[in-house]
Parts: C-alpha cells; structure tokens; sequence
C-alpha cells in the first residue's frame, strides 16, 4: 500500500473500534483485508494520542516501505527461524532490502509481535509507555530464555527436606544458584556435574531462605520427575530455539504478564521424549534435541 493508498479516516475508525471491541491485530486483519502491519501502525497512532486521522510524518522515517514491511510480516509468519539475525537474511533476501537486524526487531515489535513496552514522547515533552495488550501481543516460547547448563554442585540442606540448592554454569562470568524441589525424586549424587537445559528469565525469588536464579526444567508425572537432557556435545550457556518460533527472548519475565504460565501447558515430551513445544523440538542449533530419559508424552515443567 503506496501513499496514494491512504487509509480513510473512517477505516482508521474502523480498526480503532474492533480493537476497543478486544479484537486481536490479527482478527481485525482478517476482518477488513487490511495487511497486520497497517492495523498495527494505526492502534499504536491512537494508542499514542488518540489520532485516527492520516497526519504527515513527522520525526525518524520508517526505514521500511510499506511493500517491504508486508513481506517481513509474510516471513515471520511463514519461516521457521530461529533468530531475529536468521529472519533479517531471509527478508533481505526477500526483499532485496538492506537493513540491520535492529531495525527488524523494531519493526517487528510495532506490528504487535511481542508485547513489550515501547517508549514515546507525548505533548509537551513528558515521556510515557505503552504496553501491546495481551490480544496483541504473540505469547509463545520465543520469549523464554531457555539454555544449556551444567550443575557444578547439589546440596541438600537439610536431609528430611525436598530441597537441592545447586551451583549452575550457564555460560555467564559466574554460576547462577538455583533453587528446586528435586530431593524427593533425583538422588543427590545425580545432579553433580550434570548438563541440564535451565529457563533463566523468570525474576529472581527467594525459596527457603535462599534466591533461585533460573529454573531446571523437567518432564514431570505425578509420580515421576525426570531431568531434561541436552544433546551431545551442547556447552553451558548453549541457547535452546524452537523451529517456526523466532524471536528475542524477554530480559525478564514480568510475573504480572503470565507469560510463563501461558506457554507451560504446550510444553510435553512426544512419543520418543523428545522435549517439544506445540510440537516443536527443544534444539541446540548444530547438536541436537533435547529430551527426557524414558518419560514420553508428559508435561514439561
């Protein structure tokens, strides 16, 4: 869509009323035939200050036309990559544009593909923040910052406890401690010197006394817990990516955004224990998948 495809002001109204009715940029992209990027820009336009009419641009150009942004939205859609560097090659490629991977991750998060705050300048100069809402905003497991580490130590503090506090490298300048309730079902000296696959962007919390720094992931039964193994020849620190699912992992997860607690019912093990989410596999590019021992088609956790 070209300058001279303007958008009317009462299609602008149109998308501003289907969002206010909780429609999804998605829904209302289907719903009136209009590409999501544009929906995007015209929430974001009123969301900002209220304006549904057509103003001339003022500030940064977008560095992408509008025919470019359509074709980035058709690969993020379409293409299983696993990083915003894959995905910028493949638009380039695509597209026949030159532009840097940040400009991508901008773009990007202005079609409403993450739920991250953005920040703006309003009238007057007072600086404010607006969060995509949760209709917007693409929950998925792109968001976990999932990686490989390995336990150094495991201690159990007390013997009757459930407790194990564990030393964990995951390819930072210091190990990570990390707290969980593994004694009942993993021996003590099982988890020394062991690799695991950690989930380390969940705020920091105290457990028993002590803060937990990242979380050890397991394929769980009621009865059964078993540990998630990295594949062969994975070093800590290693990231897990997910075909079909690319993006950034948030620096934090805001407990308030549940986004942890969205994305863990399609985390399973399949058939062969591989460890999949909506049955796509744990992977370390180059090494391999990740999987449980024996544990099949159960809940990750």
């Amino acid at each position: 869509m070209g300058r001279s495809e303007e958008l009317s002001d009462f299609q602008r109204g149109t998308v501003v009323g289907c969002h206010l009715c909780q429609k999804s940029v998605r829904e209302i992209s289907a719903l009136l035939k209009l590409p999501r990027s544009t929906v995007s820009s015209v929430i974001l336009k009123w969301k900002r200050g209220g304006i549904t009419t057509a103003l001339p641009r003022s500030g940064r150009p977008h560095k992408l036309q509008e025919q470019q942004r359509q074709v980035l939205e058709r690969v993020a859609l379409e293409k299983g990559l696993p990083s915003v560097e894959a995905l910028t090659a493949e638009f380039q490629s695509a597209s026949g544009a030159s532009v840097s991977s940040r400009t991508v991750r901008r773009e990007l998060r202005e079609m409403g593909f993450r739920g991250r705050v953005s920040t703006y300048t309003a009238k007057g100069g007072e600086k404010k923040q607006t969060l995509l809402s949760q209709e917007d905003a693409q929950v998925d497991v792109s968001r976990l910052d999932l990686r490989v580490g390995r336990i150094i130590t495991a201690l159990q503090p007390s013997e009757t406890g459930s407790v194990y506090v564990k030393q964990v490298d995951v390819g930072e300048a210091a190990p990570r401690t990390v707290v969980s309730e593994l004694a009942q079902h993993i021996p003590v000296d099982q988890m020394q010197n062991r690799m695991a696959v950690l989930l380390c962007n969940l705020r920091p919390a105290e457990m028993g006394g002590v803060v937990s720094q990242a979380m050890v992931m397991c394929a769980c039964s009621p009865d059964k817990v078993e540990l998630l193994d990295p594949p062969s020849g994975a070093a800590p620190g290693d990231r897990v990516t997910f075909q079909g699912f690319p993006g950034e992992p948030d620096k934090e997860l805001d407990p308030k955004e549940n986004v942890w607690e969205q994305i863990q019912p399609d985390l399973r093990t399949d058939a062969q224990c591989v460890a999949t989410y909506r049955g796509a596999a744990f992977k370390v590019l180059g090494k391999g998948v990740c999987k449980s021992q024996t544990m099949s088609d159960s809940e990750i956790k």
